[in-house]
């Protein structure tokens, strides 16, 4: 299972731009500057969050990037669908087919309720996470909401 690319730089960039909105924002070239990316590849990056409503851009001397809703309203969940799509999601099961129409295992298949499972972790820990827990300088408040929030994950890990 991997993060991709575009996840884990889309995720970097609304980051920077998070820590820097207090003091103005940040332009392209700020950004990708500091997180060692293209300028092409920020600036597509940047698109995706602006025209989906976590950043917004201001012209001018004093313009640039800047977080378009507070950090502790920006879901972690939410930034992922844009940035990559869910893991495992409808239609999965028929993107991987293989030559048939439909999966041989459709009726009785053990790997989806294992994807299924999966995700079901996944999309608890990415909904109860948001751009304020990562700007956490400690970087654990993240990990207490989710502790806190699920009782059945926070007594499999104090074990």
């Amino acid at each position: 299972m991997k993060i991709s690319a575009q996840e884990e730089y889309g995720i970097r960039c609304l980051l920077h731009i998070g820590r820097t909105t207090a003091s103005g924002g940040s332009s392209i070239s700020a950004i990708s500057q500091a997180e060692k990316l293209t300028p092409s590849n920020t600036a597509k990056l940047v698109r995706i969050l602006r025209i989906n409503g976590f950043v917004e851009s201001s012209r001018g001397k004093d313009g640039g990037y800047t977080l378009a809703r507070a950090p502790e309203d920006i879901v972690l969940s939410e930034v992922f669908e844009v940035l990559g799509g869910k893991l495992f999601g409808p239609g999965f099961c028929d993107h991987y087919a293989g030559t048939g129409s439909v999966c041989t295992h459709f009726n009785h298949c053990t790997v989806r309720s294992f994807w299924c499972a999966i995700q079901s972790v996944l999309d608890h820990v990415l909904g109860q996470t948001t751009l304020k827990h990562l700007m956490d300088p400690t970087g654990l408040g993240w990990w207490e909401t989710c502790l806190t929030a699920d009782p059945l994950i926070s007594k499999t890990t104090t074990h």
